[in-house]
């Protein structure tokens, strides 16, 4: 699994077994990969490359993916059945039918010896959906004892059961936007929301945030790289503002839009992972906003419960079962999506 934030690799070892017609898991091993200056920057630029250096990219990133789950499974001595891979996102844009996850599954499968499901979320997009948010189905099958499930990643996403079924959405940007400012003032991503905390809120630039078209639209609805481009950087830059106080803005906007999407009487328990549930300062602005119960699971689970759900999607795939859900994602039809090699 591999996030906008640009962290790293996350690669875990899952088993799943059904039972009773329930679904239970278990994430014997994982571990997150930093990836390289050198990957960093194709990665984060690679939108803006020529189609040889795209076609380049996804083959040399699916070697270098099917390299370090070998070594992965090597170091941990694990038995492995296959490899799903949700591959790194270039191109979101499912209103023209376009979604490019790169790392070329047959790449990772020549590398690593083993069959692989990847790209999930074609499929979809050509049924005319959003192709994302894709854990929802996860959400209700291994979590569905939480009322809301959030996952604070590059992007804020929550899915949630209404009216007997499962909706979801991309709630807004998060990681993708905060680590960026953080790195302004030299570092990886803001620890624990320290600089958040030290910065003040300005109310005009939190107003142009929270004003912005796409937080009146109804599910189903995502967002992607060219979104932020697009929305969110012209507004931070001609903020003016200090990056301490365009932090502390940004985390008020995460948290209110948060605080939106989880509306009273849908659902008690507010289930957070992903790194921003590491956010101390957002989490107790998301706290200030929303009335859900906050639950903030286990580190493993925080950190890999993203790589947990696209390792059962791939399971589903496998099975040939429903993995992708039209009432998530606006799609024509309920799908199995995903390549296999």
């Amino acid at each position: 699994m591999s996030g906008t934030s640009l962290d790293g690799l996350d690669i875990a070892c899952c088993e799943f077994s059904l039972d009773d017609g329930r679904w239970n898991y278990k994430i014997h091993c994982a571990e997150t990969v930093p990836y390289s200056d050198d990957w960093k920057k194709r990665l984060s630029t690679l939108e803006t490359g020529s189609a040889l250096e795209y076609v380049t990219t996804d083959i040399e990133y699916g070697h270098l993916l099917g390299e370090l789950a070998r070594d992965f499974i090597t170091r941990h001595n694990l038995e492995v059945a296959f490899i799903a891979s949700h591959g790194h996102t270039i191109f979101h844009q499912p209103g023209k039918r376009i979604t490019s996850q790169i790392g070329r599954g047959s790449a990772i499968s020549a590398e690593a010896g083993l069959p692989v499901v990847c790209d999930f979320r074609s499929l979809d997009v050509a049924l005319g959906g959003q192709g994302a948010p894709l854990v929802p189905i996860g959400d209700a099958l291994l979590f569905s004892e939480y009322g809301y499930c959030l996952n604070i990643g590059g992007f804020a996403n929550i899915s949630l059961q209404r009216e007997n079924k499962r909706v979801a959405c991309d709630i807004c940007p998060a990681n993708i936007v905060m680590n960026q400012l953080a790195g302004l003032s030299g570092y990886e991503y803001d620890p624990e929301g320290m600089m958040a905390a030290s910065g003040t809120i300005n109310a005009e630039l939190l107003a142009k945030l929270n004003g912005l078209p796409y937080y009146r639209l109804a599910f189903p609805k995502s967002l992607g790289k060219e979104w932020v481009i697009e929305n969110i950087h012209p507004i931070l830059n001609q903020s003016g503002i200090p990056v301490n106080d365009q932090l502390a803005t940004f985390c008020e906007h995460i948290a209110m839009q948060v605080g939106s999407a989880t509306t009273p009487g849908e659902g008690s328990k507010l289930f957070i992972t992903g790194g921003g549930a590491f956010n101390t300062y957002l989490i107790e602005r998301i706290r200030h906003y929303s009335q859900a119960e906050i639950i903030l699971p286990d580190a493993n689970t925080i950190n890999y419960k993203e790589a947990l759900i696209f390792a059962f999607l791939g399971v589903l795939r496998w099975r040939n079962d429903i993995n992708c859900l039209k009432s998530v994602t606006g799609s024509a039809k309920d799908s199995s999506g995903g390549a296999i090699y």
